[in-house]
């Protein structure tokens, strides 16, 4: 473990060059869990469930478009999953929004563009401090 000191679980409901690129970058630099691939909505719940349990500290989630895995997660209590397509957005949805699940699409998200995505995501120290109110609000606070 090189790049964090935290635990990240992660699943794709598919295989392909990005997800492989994903995979291997997490194993590579944070103590991972890689769920067993199974449909979308129970690799969510499976990942989300981690990571609302404090199991983990992240969950990272790829399916077709990013989509389904991000809605079905966000299902479990204490979830915020943000879907990205650009590491902007990867960051914000940590900063402005604390997201602790990353949901990406495995089809459309080119490999480089998914690890500049997680980088940005897993490079945010935490949220806003002044985003808190409206963050504490979403959390039901």
């Amino acid at each position: 473990m090189t790049a964090g000191n935290f635990s990240i679980i992660f699943g794709a409901d598919d295989t392909n060059e990005c997800v492989t690129a994903v995979r291997e970058y997490l194993r590579a630099n944070y103590e991972t869990t890689v769920v067993a691939p199974t449909s979308w909505p129970e690799l969510s719940e499976t990942v989300a469930r981690g990571v609302a349990a404090g199991e983990y500290r992240f969950g990272v989630l790829m399916c077709w478009t990013g989509t389904g895995t991000a809605m079905a997660a966000n299902k479990v209590p204490g979830v915020r999953a943000a879907q990205a397509w650009e590491p902007w957005v990867a960051t914000h949805a940590r900063l402005w929004n604390d997201a602790n699940v990353l949901a990406m699409s495995l089809k459309r998200t080119a490999p480089e563009v998914a690890l500049d995505c997680l980088r940005a995501f897993l490079a945010v120290a935490g949220p806003d401090p002044e985003e808190m109110p409206q963050i504490g609000k979403m959390r039901g606070r």
